[in-house]
């Protein structure tokens, strides 16, 4: 007699069957496979991670490399990664952007205190490289003033309520000279563009001038949305370009004890309605003061020479 053939076993049967197979020797295996298994997995993890911690170890290490920079007067090291000529290519784009938008003043006597002024600062600052100019742009709602990248210097007529004479003028000034001869500007941009692009393509950028490039240099000299308006600049970087400034002013022949009457004058006016963007600093009027009356000493030593 023939036995009957089997009918042959459906597939969900056979899936059935080898997961069943496949969970009990799952289960059979020793849990020392298991932990095996578990281990590689975190350990894969772990490399990851510390793989990613040592990009960044490594571009902040690129960074020092780079921080061969240093401040004029107080010698502090900067992270610098934007060239000087590049930065003055950005700085005369921008200036030539300014004229066109703003109005310049035509008063003689104001423009003549400028140019005075503007000009024994630059000449304390000794900076042949510089291409100085001092413009003074009429706006009496705008109490402000900058210096582009290379000596474009521009006034806002709205502060000299504040400077008053040529002893104000030449706080303000020295201030912002301070600001360019120490590249705070650059060093800014610096940081910022490495956070967002990375070095190779932050050079790229840079050399190629690109929209964002552009964007970064106007915020970082206080250009983004209103020309004019002040960058708040770091803590360090304010007390730094508080610090040159009484140092250039002193030089220049203007007693350095003065600068403490305008930034009193510049804090009485903080409390009017509008503040003016000037003000818009980090350090309190307080702090402010207090640091610049413990810097005069060493700034009087150059005026009594």
């Amino acid at each position: 007699m023939i036995p009957l053939k089997k009918p042959e076993m459906q597939g969900a049967e056979i899936s059935s069957k080898l997961k069943a197979q496949s969970l009990k020797s799952y289960r059979n295996q020793p849990l020392s496979a298991f932990g095996f298994r578990l281990s590689a997995l975190m350990q894969r993890r772990r490399l990851g991670f510390f793989s990613g911690i040592m990009s960044v170890l490594a571009l902040l290490f690129c960074c020092f490399l780079y921080a061969c920079s240093q401040a004029p007067v107080t010698g502090r090291s900067q992270v610098m990664l934007v060239s000087p000529e590049q930065e003055r290519s950005l700085g005369f784009n921008a200036y030539k952007n300014i004229l066109q938008k703003e109005r310049v003043s035509q008063d003689q006597v104001l423009n003549q205190m400028l140019q005075t002024v503007g000009w024994r600062i630059a000449n304390a600052a000794r900076r042949p490289d510089f291409d100085w100019e001092f413009t003074l742009i009429e706006n009496d709602k705008v109490a402000n003033a900058f210096c582009l990248p290379g000596g474009k210097v521009f006034v806002y007529t709205g502060i000299l309520k504040y400077t008053e004479d040529e002893t104000g003028l030449a706080t303000v000034i020295g201030h912002e000279v301070a600001h360019a001869m120490a590249r705070h500007g650059a060093e800014r941009m610096s940081l910022t563009l490495l956070a967002q692009l990375g070095e190779t393509a932050m050079q790229t950028a840079i050399r190629t001038q690109s929209a964002n490039t552009i964007r970064v240099f106007d915020a970082a000299y206080g250009l983004a949305a209103n020309v004019g308006v002040m960058l708040p600049y770091s803590r360090t970087q304010e007390y730094e370009a508080d610090h040159i400034g009484l140092i250039l002013m002193a030089k220049s022949g203007y007693d350095p004890r003065g600068a403490l009457g305008f930034w009193e004058r510049l804090s009485r006016g903080k409390s009017a309605s509008s503040p003016p963007s000037f003000l818009s600093t980090h350090p309190t009027d307080y702090d402010r003061i207090a640091k610049i009356r413990s810097l005069l000493p060493e700034a009087l030593e150059y005026y009594a020479n």
